[in-house]
Order: structure tokens, then C-alpha cells, then sequence
């Protein structure tokens, strides 16, 4: 009997203590929503059943609520940790050099959090152990090494997430051909290859590639999972031609869960994003924006 007694106390204290572990998740699951999400999420567009090939066709997921999201632990900004930065890997033309300014200038908007880009290092960092000759007869990079021993290794100042881009291609095992980005979220670091981005594409549409990876791979290390709600950024990928369908826009439920932390002011991020499709000629992104804009101007 005093052992049930005691078993029961320990229970009950244990219960007791994980309820005080994150006690700001619930209050925010106790204010009511923004209307801001309730008015844009009638653009938000219903996912296509998927097809052979898709991600979810071979990856059975169940998504992410908002509670689920709030009662997960995630990375949220602070202000010891709030810049997000760029590490440049390889040599890059003066277009490709570009496209990565204008990815920390997108990144600092779609964020809403200071963005820098960090000296470029040379493709001599990797030995010969991490790279391989990929099926197309292109150089590939091995994804965990640059996250594991190159990006661990650095700790820019008040860095809360850290992206390498490589001008190579990657992949993050050897039974994988290859692969648009890896990120470790705990570690709060990713790398993501501008290499396959460039196939058959314009600037722009290499660039609008660009930022969909980066701001995905980012996304999750703030505690986004894959969106199985909408057609959204944060949508898993398994082809260029599938990350091509997806839209740059984050859908209204992960635009709430990122909000949850950041604290940002929705409509200013709208109209920043807006103007930053006008000057890039990205035609998607400048659709998307004014839409939502819409729903909150004709309420």
C-alpha cells in the first residue's frame, strides 16, 4: 500500500512539473487566434491528391497542428540569438553571387529577422572522404559533413540559424542520388546546394527555386514539420518539378505557428514580401501577396 501510494505521488508530481516546463505554450493556445490567419486562410489552396513520385506518395505523413507545434519544444528568436546567417561554400559567378544576396535580403523579410552572409570559404574545406562523382558525372558534396564538421564548428555572433550554400551538388547518404537541402534542427544549421536550382532555368526562376529551399530548410529549424494542409513552402519535395508546383507562400496554419515566437507584425511582413516580388520580377511570389493583402483591405 505504501508503495501505491508513493508510485501515485510520483505520478502526480511528475504531471505537476511538466505543465510548469513551457507554461507560455498554453497561454498562447488560450488567446484567441489573430484574424489575420482566419482572413488569408481563404487563399489558402487545398494540397493536390498525390501522384507516383510525389513526397507524400512515398512518405506517409500526418502533419502538424498548431497545438502540436506549440507544445513542441522549437527554437524562437531571442535577444541574445536573433540573426539569421548565410555561409557560402565554392566559387560563384556574379550571378550566383547575386541570387545569395538577394536570398538574405528575401530570408530577412519572410523571417523578419536580421540576415547576414559570412565570407565565402573555399571548396577545399571538404576532404576527398565527402565528395563523390554523382550519376550525371557532377561532383557531389556529402549534406552531413558540411553540417557536422564545418557548420558545428561556427558560432557567428547572436546566430540563432546558420544555412550554408554550396555552388555543388549534394547528397546525404550514398544510397541517395542526391538531395535540395538537409538541415539539423536541433543544431540549428543547413546547408542547401544552389547546383540543381540552375537546371533549365532563368535567373528568375533559379532564384525563386533559391529561396523555396532556403526558407523551407530555415522553416524547419524553427519547428515547422512538413505541411500536409495547403499548397505551401513548407510542403516536403522530391523533384524539381514538385518544388516547382509548391508555392513560395507559407499557408495561414504555418504562418501562424512561426508568428507564435517571432511576434512580428503580419501586415508589414505582407507588404514587405510584396515589394520584394515587384523589384525581383518574380511574378508567384508578387500574386500570392496581393491576395492576402486583398482579403485584409476589403474586411
Amino acid at each position: 500500500m505504501k508503495k501505491l501510494l508513493f508510485l501515485l505521488f510520483v505520478i502526480l508530481c511528475s504531471c505537476q512539473s511538466n505543465k510548469k516546463e513551457n507554461p507560455e505554450s498554453d497561454s498562447i493556445l488560450q488567446l484567441p487566434p489573430d484574424p489575420y490567419f482566419a482572413d488569408i486562410k481563404a487563399n489558402d489552396v487545398k494540397l493536390r491528391e498525390p501522384v507516383y513520385g510525389d513526397w507524400l506518395d512515398s512518405h506517409k505523413e500526418k502533419g502538424q497542428s498548431f497545438e502540436q507545434f506549440i507544445k513542441t519544444k522549437h527554437v524562437v528568436p531571442t535577444k541574445e540569438k536573433n540573426i539569421i546567417y548565410l555561409q557560402p561554400i565554392g566559387k560563384f559567378d556574379s550571378l550566383q553571387t547575386r541570387q545569395i544576396e538577394l536570398v538574405r535580403q528575401y530570408l530577412q523579410l519572410f523571417f523578419q529577422l536580421e540576415t547576414k552572409v559570412l565570407d565565402n570559404v573555399s571548396n577545399d574545406i571538404i576532404p576527398q572522404k565527402a565528395r563523390r562523382i554523382g550519376g550525371m558525372g557532377q561532383e557531389q558534396f556529402l549534406a552531413g559533413y558540411i553540417l557536422n564538421d564545418v557548420l558545428k564548428e561556427e558560432e557567428p555572433d547572436k546566430g540563432v540559424a546558420l544555412m550554408a550554400i554550396t555552388e555543388m551538388d549534394l547528397y546525404p547518404k550514398p544510397e541517395w542520388n542526391y538531395v535540395f537541402g538537409l538541415a539539423s534542427y536541433r543544431d540549428r544549421i543547413a546547408v542547401s546546394s544552389i547546383h540543381r536550382m540552375q537546371k533549365d532555368a532563368d535567373f528568375n526562376l533559379s532564384l525563386e527555386r533559391l529561396l523555396k529551399i532556403c526558407s523551407h530548410e530555415i522553416g524547419h529549424m524553427f519547428g515547422l514539420h512538413h505541411c500536409i494542409e495547403a499548397n505551401c513552402v513548407m510542403n516536403g519535395t522530391n523533384s524539381m518539378t514538385e518544388t516547382d508546383s509548391h508555392f513560395i507562400r507559407l499557408c495561414s496554419l504555418c504562418q501562424r505557428k512561426l508568428h507564435s515566437g517571432f511576434k512580428y507584425d503580419n501586415v508589414k511582413r505582407l507588404k514587405e514580401l510584396e515589394q520584394y516580388f515587384k523589384e525581383n520580377n518574380l511574378e508567384e511570389g508578387l500574386v500570392l501577396m496581393k491576395k492576402d493583402l486583398e482579403k485584409l483591405n476589403n474586411k
